[in-house]
């Protein structure tokens, strides 16, 4: 059977600087002490700290594709330190206190992946740059300081500037700009190389990692094992389901959460003069108040990403099909991003791709272990996995192993959201809230008032 091109699956695995060769697959029957089901971040993360940890450890990976194949070889290169959820909605469920120590949790996260990547040599371009949160116009400042509000209560007014219109387009000349929130405490990465890297850091520290061999069943208890396409994996003492947006594929993840899409197109290396007319010197992570959430990156090699959630969510949880959706949501983003740089009217866009990320029903990240059915979860990031994915990973290895950790007093620790609803309901009501949240930005944008339903749709998406 021919190998496919895995450089094809987007622009970061075709510059990840290697051939992205497959590993050789599980060759039957074997037995280690953790058994992990994936070869993204969350999978990887994993297995890295319980090996370094803890010498002599056995532990696979076993990845249906090749180590980057899925959200962790596909995103936007943001290693953000904004936790899944926004601070405001934090210190409403949790409190102030847990509040603050997740903020300081995440911005530990961020140094951490950097640590990792000197210690380890791998070269992932990481490079601490920050977030601008935009306001592009008026209607969008509400959002910006409203979240910034948030950050001074909890003790973070100095790290999270809020700029005025001057300042915040002195940074970036982005259309109808009128104002920001800066937060410095954030990295930007290259994913892929990231990914790629900490499956040989795994390597080195004794793991061993089967790709290409899909799990089909997960099998709980004291004779825990992964049964694959290609054999069976035993575990003494635990699995770890780390599959993120794939685990509704597997028996009793099917509503834990959701795959949400996420769209991306990228530009060719703008000129010279393209960049001294949009600025942008500081190379921050971009995003707008949107309710479809965008997200710009500016690369290494001088070209510009431009993500959006706006593609539809598929019946079933599915992650494969509706080509043609995601070319029509690539054709639109093009054009919003000429929108954004009007310089750019004329740009060349070389690459398209989209990509899936786990959202419980409550937007929180999910870490459990059980020590009775020796089974390990960790999912959940709603598109800031390249940072909360370290911290997921560090809490995880510590409950497999009985450790306690201060990330275990974290709201992410030890927990299991509410289930999504069966489908057909799941269809409808993410469809329902995914338009109305389209046209609520539209609404915005035109200086109208939010549609009817606004409300609902609020409720229902919150939070």
């Amino acid at each position: 059977m021919e190998r496919p091109d895995y450089r094809g699956a987007s622009y970061w695995l075709e510059t990840a600087g290697e051939t992205l060769t497959p590993r050789p697959p599980l060759a039957g029957d074997v037995t280690v002490d953790v058994a992990i089901l994936g070869g993204g971040y969350s999978g990887l993360w994993t297995a890295y700290y319980l090996l370094r940890d803890n010498p002599g450890l056995e532990v696979a990976i076993v990845e249906a594709e090749i180590c980057g194949y899925g959200a962790s070889g596909r995103n936007g290169g943001w290693c953000s330190s904004r936790y899944p959820l926004h601070p405001y909605a934090l210190e409403a469920r949790y409190g102030a206190e847990t509040a603050r120590e997740t903020i300081l949790a995440m911005y530990r996260a961020v140094k951490e992946v950097g640590r990792v990547c000197a210690e380890e040599g791998i070269e992932a371009e990481f490079r601490m740059n920050g977030i601008l949160s935009l306001a592009r116009g008026e209607a969008q400042m509400a959002a910006v300081r409203s979240a910034h509000a948030a950050y001074e209560r909890l003790g973070f007014g100095d790290g999270n500037r809020l700029l005025a219109e001057d300042e915040a387009r002195a940074r970036v000349n982005v259309t109808g700009i009128k104002g920001a929130l800066h937060t410095p405490m954030s990295a930007a990465v290259h994913p892929a190389r990231l990914a790629r890297g900490l499956a040989r850091a795994v390597e080195r520290h004794g793991g061993v990692i089967y790709e290409q061999t899909r799990v089909e069943r997960l099998v709980p208890g004291t004779d825990a094992a992964f049964e694959t396409d290609r054999g069976r994996v035993r575990a003494r003492r635990a699995l770890v389901a780390a599959g993120e947006a794939y685990l509704p594929k597997l028996r009793g993840f099917d509503r834990a959460l959701v795959p949400m899409s996420s769209s991306i197109v990228l530009t060719a290396p703008l000129s010279a003069a393209q960049w001294d007319e949009i600025g942008w010197r500081g190379g921050e992570g971009l995003g707008s108040q949107a309710h479809i959430v965008d997200y710009l990156t500016r690369t290494s090699d001088g070209r510009i990403l431009y993500g959006s959630r706006g593609a539809p969510y598929l019946f079933g949880s599915a992650t494969e099909g509706a080509a043609d959706a995601f070319a029509r949501t690539s054709a639109e983003m093009r054009e919003q991003l000429r929108g954004w740089f009007p310089v750019l009217r004329d740009v060349d866009f070389t690459h398209a791709w989209h990509g899936f990320l786990g959202v419980s029903r409550d937007w929180n990240v999910n870490v459990s272990f059980d020590p009775g059915a020796r089974v390990g979860a960790l999912y959940g990031y709603t598109g800031r996995g390249v940072s909360t994915t370290n911290m997921a990973g560090r809490l995880l290895s510590s409950l497999i192993l009985g450790r306690e950790t201060p990330l275990s007093r974290l709201p992410l620790a030890g927990r299991s959201s509410p289930r999504w609803e069966p489908e057909p309901l799941r269809w409808l009501g993410i469809r329902y809230v995914q338009d109305a949240m389209r046209r609520m930005d539209v609404a915005r944008d035109a200086g109208r008032r939010a549609p009817l339903d606004a409300p609902l749709a609020k409720r229902l998406g919150d939070q």
